[in-house]
């Protein structure tokens, strides 16, 4: 093999390495992004990344969708233009950041059970995550357990 045949192998083999990590990084999925049943298994909760880098979850699924024959709706929302919306679809977690290794951080979470808004933290724990809903100060809230729905 001439000498120029031996740097295109050897810069083609470094290429192909390279794209193939790439490809590699960007194909892992972050550890809280996926389906999760809440507390009480009555909905799945589907999270993921946005493009903002931050992490959002929606509801994708109900164990009684139906409420009067009809899909659930947002009744609680304090927003009257709001309460039309359905359930099913309706984000619920909102704009956390990844902060350390199980630690998502400075987010918000929403109760359509009750129609509010609360500051909320999330730590993942392997097969769970930990939610801990406040107003104010972490110390005065209420935590949640989820687990991953498979």
């Amino acid at each position: 093999m001439s000498l120029s045949k031996k740097h295109f192998a050897r810069f083609v083999l470094i290429l192909l390495t390279v794209v193939s990590v790439n490809i590699a990084a960007k194909a892992q999925t972050d550890k809280i992004e996926g389906l999760w049943y809440n507390d009480i298994k009555s909905a799945k909760i589907q999270i993921s990344k946005g493009t903002d880098g931050k992490f959002n979850g929606k509801i994708i699924w109900l164990k009684e969708p139906l409420k009067n024959g009809k899909p659930k709706t947002d009744d609680e929302n304090k927003d009257e233009k709001l309460r039309s919306r359905p359930i099913i679809g309706l984000h619920i977690l909102e704009g956390f950041v990844h902060d350390g290794d199980d630690k998502y951080t400075d987010g918000k979470i929403y109760d359509p059970k009750n129609g509010k808004t609360y500051s909320c933290n999330i730590t993942y724990k392997g097969k769970t995550l930990s939610i801990r809903g406040y107003i104010g100060v972490s110390l005065f809230g209420r935590t949640t357990v989820w687990e991953r729905a498979e």
